[in-house]
């Protein structure tokens, strides 16, 4: 794909990303910025995490932005479901009670179709399902929202990328409307630089903190890097700016996971790009009020 256009995608997924060329400019950035609000496995502190309820709920609440986590079943299909074990977010252990430790892969998508999702959170959710990533990519396209799609524990699932890839293609979003639509992220570095690889013109995404001298490789495949808010300082933030990510744009910054007022203004005023969150509400409530 054309340079331009996914260098353009980057900036649209990016949003009000702060380009920081020195620290007058810095100082003067972070007045006015204002980092983009990503709901954390959906609406998470209000609805199931992950299910379709969680994005709706994400909807409702007017956040484009929705982060989910993505795991494969025995029988190959894509999941979505942050746990590498179905244990603490369904009735797996009452439908299926002899099959300890209940790990994702180890079950099929049609007994996995039947667990209840819902009920752990609130007994108003009873019979929420875990959602296939076709079933979750087909509501986020009816909600006009954006996906922070994160390859859960790739070492489990050879392979995933590409069938990661494949999905959402064939659902239409590796297309130019969707290309700032969307990011792929992951903890793993390797599965990261196999996204790129496999589709360049993808946004990605590398979860963690890099260190200074490591931030030269990995601006070569990933575009953003995604650490834990408590590992940041606004040093860090500029210097990750700083570095020219595949596409030929700082490397953007999103920070996780950010549930208070306090924090949400700390990590914005470090010019972080992003602030995921579960109370996405809370961090919009608090950045409003600066």
């Amino acid at each position: 794909m054309h340079a331009r256009v996914v260098a353009a995608a980057v900036a649209a997924a990016l949003g009000t990303a702060v380009v920081l060329l020195s620290p007058t400019s810095a100082a003067r950035a972070r007045e006015v910025h204002v980092p983009t609000v990503v709901a954390h496995r959906g609406a998470s502190a209000y609805a199931p995490e992950n299910t379709l309820a969680a994005i709706d709920k994400a909807a409702q609440l007017g956040f484009s932005w929705v982060e989910n986590d993505v795991q494969r079943t025995r029988d190959g299909e894509l999941v979505v479901l942050h746990d590498e074990s179905l244990q603490r977010t369904t009735n797996v252990e009452d439908v299926f009670p002899g099959r300890a430790p209940w790990k994702v892969g180890d079950f099929t998508a049609a007994e996995i179709a039947r667990l209840d999702a819902g009920s752990w959170f609130s007994p108003a959710y009873a019979g929420a399902r875990v959602p296939t990533l076709r079933q979750y990519m087909r509501r986020v396209e009816q909600n006009h929202e954006k996906l922070l799609l994160e390859i859960k524990s790739p070492e489990l699932y050879p392979g995933i990328e590409r069938q990661t890839l494949s999905l959402l293609g064939n659902e239409g979003w590796l297309d130019r409307r969707h290309l700032g639509q969307l990011i792929v992220q992951s903890f793993s570095a390797d599965s990261v630089r196999t996204v790129h690889e496999l589709r360049p013109g993808v946004i990605t995404g590398y979860l963690g903190t890099p260190t200074v001298a490591q931030l030269h490789g990995f601006a070569r495949f990933t575009d953003m890097v995604n650490p834990s808010y408590g590992s940041l300082s606004p040093e860090y933030v500029a210097t990750v700016h700083a570095f020219e990510g595949p596409h030929g744009r700082p490397l953007g910054l999103f920070a996780w996971t950010v549930d208070d007022a306090a924090t949400a203004r700390r990590v914005a005023g470090y010019g972080s790009d992003g602030i995921i969150s579960n109370k996405p509400d809370v961090v919009r409530a608090a950045l409003d009020g600066n």
